[in-house]
C-alpha cells in the first residue's frame, strides 16, 4: 500500500483560515496528517503554517500485477 502526501501551506494563520484549509481538502478525500507552525523572531503569532495531509494511494491494475 502506498500513500499520496499534500503540502497546504497559509500565511494567515488564524483559525478560521486554518479551518478553511482543512474543510477544503478533507472534503476532497485527504486526512489531516499533522500541522507545522513557522515563527517569527519578531512576535509571539506563527508567521506560516503547513498544513499536511495524506491519503492511499490506488493502485494500478499494471502495479497490482506486477505485485503477483
Amino acid at each position: 500500500m502506498s500513500y499520496r502526501y499534500k503540502v497546504v501551506e497559509t500565511q494567515t494563520v488564524t483559525d478560521e483560515s486554518i479551518e478553511t484549509v482543512l474543510n477544503e481538502w478533507v472534503s476532497e478525500g485527504w486526512t489531516l496528517d499533522s500541522i507545522k507552525f513557522a515563527m517569527s523572531d519578531a512576535s509571539k503569532r506563527p508567521a506560516m503554517a503547513f498544513i499536511l495531509f495524506v491519503r492511499e494511494n490506488p493502485v494500478t491494475a499494471e502495479e497490482n500485477s506486477d505485485a503477483q
